[in-house]
Parts: C-alpha cells; sequence; structure tokens
C-alpha cells in the first residue's frame, strides 16, 4: 500500500488524494517528530509561568480573558472539544473526513502547535486504521477555521462520540479505538484548540474538487467537439493562431484538445452545403473560450491551494524563537475566495453545454437532424425531457453560483465578527462537481446519438473511440423511445469515472 510520509514543510495535493480516497497508510517523519517534541517543550515552559498565555492557559474566542489554573487546564482542553463538537444535520462523504483529518496532523507536524508527538501519532493512527469520525454538514462558518467538523475529530481521537469503522459501521469511537489497540488521548495544554483551529476542511474539498475538475474540463472539451461534428460545424476556429492572438492559456488548452479529438472528422467543415452558415453559434464557436477560462480560474485556485498545503494554520503558533504568538492565519477567505470562483465556472460551462445540447435538439437549429433527435417524432420524445433535467440541473448551478464568501454572519459575542463561510463555499461546491458531471453525460448522451445519425460521414477516430466504449458502457445509441433514466446514469457513470477521457486519449494521446 501507497504510504505518505509527513513532514514539517507541508504536503502534495496528490498526498491528500492519496489519503483520502486510495486509503494511503501515514507516516511520521523523524524531522516532524523532533519538531513536535521542540515545540511542546516551549508550550511547558510557558504552560509552568503565572502570566497568562493565550490558548496555553486561557479560555478561547470571547472567554480568553479568563486565566485558567493548572489543575483545570486538562479539563479546559476536553471541553473545548465536546463544546465545539456541535455540528448539526447529515454526515459529510467519507473522503471529506479522511482529507480533514490529514491536513490537520499536517499543521500538527509542521512544530508550530506545540502538540505532542504521540497525539500526531495517534491521528496517523486512526486514519490508517480506516476510523472515519461522524462529521456533520453543519457548524462551521470558515473561521476561526472549521471548528465543529475538526471538533467531531478530535471527539474520535479522546475516544469519544461515534466514528465510521473501515466496515462501514458507525459505532461508538471508544470501542473503535480499542479494537485496534489505540489508546485515546488525555489532551494537555493548548492540544484541543490545536486540533480544532484551522481550514483543512474547505481545503480538502477544494483539492479534490480540482482534481475531478481536471477530469472534467477534459470531458467537456471532448462533448463540445463531438457537439461540434453532430452540427456539421467547422473546426477552422480551432486553429492555433487564433488563439495565440488571445494568449489566454486555459483557451488555447481547450481549442487544442478541441482540435486533436476532431482530427479526420468527415463531418466537419460543411457550411456551405445545403443551409451555408456563415459561423457558428456562440455556444459551439466560443466553447474553448468558455471552457478555457474556468482552466484559467482553476490555475489561480490550484495556486492557492498549493500556498496552503504549504501552510501552518493554527491560533496561537509556536514561532521558531520561542514566542507563542495569536494570528488570523485561520481565517478562510483565500480559500473561500476560489471555491466560489470556481463554482461561477462550473455553472457557465454546463450552461454552455446546455445550449448546445438544446441546439442538437431543435431541428430549427440542428442543420438536418429529426426533431429531439427521436425515432418517430410525435409518437416518438426522443430526447426532450433529457433536456429539462439538465437545463433543471444548470438552473441549480447557477443558484450554487451566488458566493457564500460574500457572507458573513458575527459569532462568539462579536469577538468573531468577520467570517469566511468556506466550508459553505466548499459544500456547495462539491454538489456543483456532481451536477456538472451529470450535464455533460446529457451532452455526450445527445451528441452521440446525433453523430450517429448523420448517414455516410464518419466521424474523427477520436470521437468514434467514444461513441464505441459509451455504448459498451450500457448507453443505448438512437431507436425507438425508451425508459431513459437508465441510459443517464450509465452516461453519468461513464463521465464520473473517467471512461469518456480515457477512451478518446487512445486515440489523441493525453489532452491538455
Amino acid at each position: 500500500m501507497h504510504t505518505v510520509v509527513v513532514g514539517t514543510s507541508g504536503v502534495t495535493a496528490s498526498d491528500v488524494l492519496a489519503v483520502a480516497r486510495g486509503g494511503a497508510r501515514i507516516e511520521l517523519s523523524e524531522e516532524a517528530v523532533a519538531a513536535l517534541a521542540a515545540a511542546r517543550g516551549i508550550v511547558e515552559a510557558l504552560a509552568a509561568k503565572p502570566e497568562p498565555v493565550y490558548g496555553v492557559s486561557t479560555g478561547f474566542g470571547a472567554l480568553a480573558t479568563r486565566h485558567i489554573s493548572q489543575e483545570l487546564r486538562a479539563q479546559l482542553q476536553r471541553n473545548i472539544v465536546r463544546s465545539h463538537a456541535a455540528g448539526m444535520g447529515p454526515r459529510v462523504e467519507r473522503e471529506v473526513v479522511r482529507a480533514l483529518m490529514f491536513l490537520r496532523l499536517k499543521t500538527v507536524c509542521s512544530g508550530h502547535t506545540g502538540v505532542r508527538p504521540e497525539v500526531a501519532q495517534t491521528m496517523a493512527d486512526v486514519l490508517n486504521a480506516g476510523i472515519t469520525p461522524v462529521v456533520h454538514e453543519y457548524g462551521s462558518l470558515g473561521c476561526s477555521g472549521d471548528l465543529a467538523p475538526l471538533s467531531h475529530c478530535a471527539l474520535t481521537l479522546m475516544g469519544e462520540g461515534d466514528a465510521e469503522g473501515p466496515d462501514g459501521v458507525v459505532r461508538p469511537a471508544g470501542e473503535l479505538l480499542a479494537e485496534h489497540g489505540i489508546e485515546p488521548v488525555e489532551l494537555r495544554e493548548k492540544e484541543g484548540l490545536a486540533l480544532l483551529n484551522g481550514t483543512d476542511g474547505m481545503l480538502g474539498m477544494l483539492v479534490m474538487a480540482l482534481a475531478d475538475l481536471d477530469m472534467l474540463y477534459k470531458s467537456a472539451d471532448i462533448t463540445a467537439a463531438l457537439s461540434l461534428e453532430a452540427l456539421l460545424g467547422t473546426d477552422k476556429v480551432l486553429a492555433p493562431e487564433l488563439h495565440a492572438i488571445r494568449p489566454h492559456p486555459g483557451q488555447e488548452a481547450s481549442a487544442a484538445n478541441m482540435l486533436a479529438v476532431l482530427q479526420g472528422s468527415e463531418l466537419t467543415g460543411h457550411h456551405q452545403d445545403d443551409a451555408p452558415r456563415v459561423q457558428d453559434a456562440y455556444s459551439v464557436r466560443c466553447a474553448p473560450q468558455v471552457a478555457g477560462a474556468g482552466r484559467d480560474t482553476m490555475a489561480h485556485a490550484r495556486l492557492v491551494a498549493e500556498r496552503e498545503l504549504a501552510s501552518a494554520v493554527d491560533n496561537p503558533v509556536v514561532l521558531p524563537d520561542g514566542r507563542v504568538e495569536s494570528n488570523g492565519n485561520f481565517h478562510g477567505a483565500p480559500v473561500a475566495y476560489v471555491l466560489d470562483f470556481l463554482a461561477i465556472a462550473v455553472a457557465d460551462l454546463a450552461s454552455i453545454a446546455e445550449r448546445r445540447t438544446d441546439r442538437l435538439l431543435d431541428k430549427n437549429r440542428s442543420h438536418g437532424l429529426p426533431p429531439f433527435l427521436a425515432d418517430d417524432a410525435g409518437v416518438d420524445s426522443g430526447l426532450m425531457i433529457a433536456q429539462y433535467t439538465q437545463a433543471a440541473l444548470v438552473s441549480e448551478l447557477k443558484r450554487l453560483a451566488v458566493p457564500a464568501s460574500a457572507d458573513s454572519i458575527p459569532s462568539s459575542a462579536m469577538q468573531e465578527d468577520h467570517v469566511s463561510m468556506g466550508w459553505s463555499a466548499a459544500r456547495k461546491l462539491r454538489t456543483a462537481v456532481d451536477n456538472l458531471t451529470r450535464v455533460l453525460a446529457v451532452e455526450l448522451y445527445a451528441a452521440s446519438r446525433a453523430v450517429e445519425l448523420r448517414d455516410g460521414l464518419s466521424p474523427a477516430p477520436a470521437t468514434q473511440a467514444a461513441i464505441t466504449a459509451v455504448r459498451k458502457a450500457g448507453v443505448e445509441g438512437p431507436g425507438p423511445d425508451r425508459f431513459l433514466a437508465p441510459d443517464l446514469a450509465a452516461a453519468d457513470v461513464f463521465v464520473r469515472e473517467g471512461r469518456l477521457v480515457e477512451a478518446v486519449e487512445t486515440v489523441t494521446g493525453p489532452l491538455r
């Protein structure tokens, strides 16, 4: 099994994906263990002094003015975890919780938190055992980080609350720890606070969304190329020299992908046939510009994610010179913004795909295709309602594109009076990514059928490979009306699992 070694300098996106989705094992580097011990020594020295230090010998948030005596500090750390584990609503996905815990471990291992090495090792042990704390949908305002979700994870480390075992069954966390020989942690000064004060949930969801969108933007280039073929459009607008004079990297990459997919097609370039056109509609002609803008937005989001993956997010933090200082690095604004930017890009990509699908179904704009791609229009409705479903998804995506980060709601008796709502931005982006997948699946379903209805003209080898693969996946081609939902579900799985991209790349080589 793949092993991820956590050191003091952060982790990579591939590390997060390996742990969250691949079940990779985790080890702590010797460097990390040494840094943990050194920072812990600084915290313990401060804890022994009579002067109050925030997070070490004081209360938290609006209660930070109270100095806590030595005999109450262990109780204070337990209490902050118990009281902050106040989430509500449905459980969030296992991969999100694993990413959340792993990224908190990343910060703990930085040597800036003051957590003991044995606490960090317990975090790794819980992940390696396949134990997943129960974390709820609601509770984070994205400041101070993802407090409630992280608190539910910390509760499991204490042997309290509920968690899911490797068999998928939810049980008391204490039972699961005992079965795997893991001792619950007894939290000491600062440790409770350090386990729950970070942007780890929103960051984990950003990393996974970027991985999914990398595949979906390639899928969108493919479905756009299929629609262009089906509509007898021109590939001249994809010429590299046209995109070189507007040098947006994402636009150039999308155009190059579409051109590669269409190489060898007999369906392109028929503008001067029976129904002459000067140029294609925007939804066809401007596909690289829209998808390219989304790709460039992803590039910016990836840069933010890389910076955050290299960060130590906690408050207060232990500095190399021995100071323990309060700060605002837990604020989720940098991550929240790009999560919202991506939701806007996703909505627009879905919107242009839906417009192409609608064009394929309209006999007045499809350049010779049957109404709704039906076998016997009137008796058959064809794909009429598949487009309705796609339109409903796009409408939902537009609502999901409303930014969460533009909102703020004060908390903690006005001490935390400006929050990021980054967790909410991440949750709605996950829904948006799911819905984009479905939208592209409908376009694939319609465009592949439309291409097959173009008698006497052969599609490009790459698009033919896509059509052949999707038919083998159980998505049926043209014919009389049938129960449509299973076909759409199969197309969704085909796109979601990356098989559309895989099929095309057997012909084109790696897409960009």
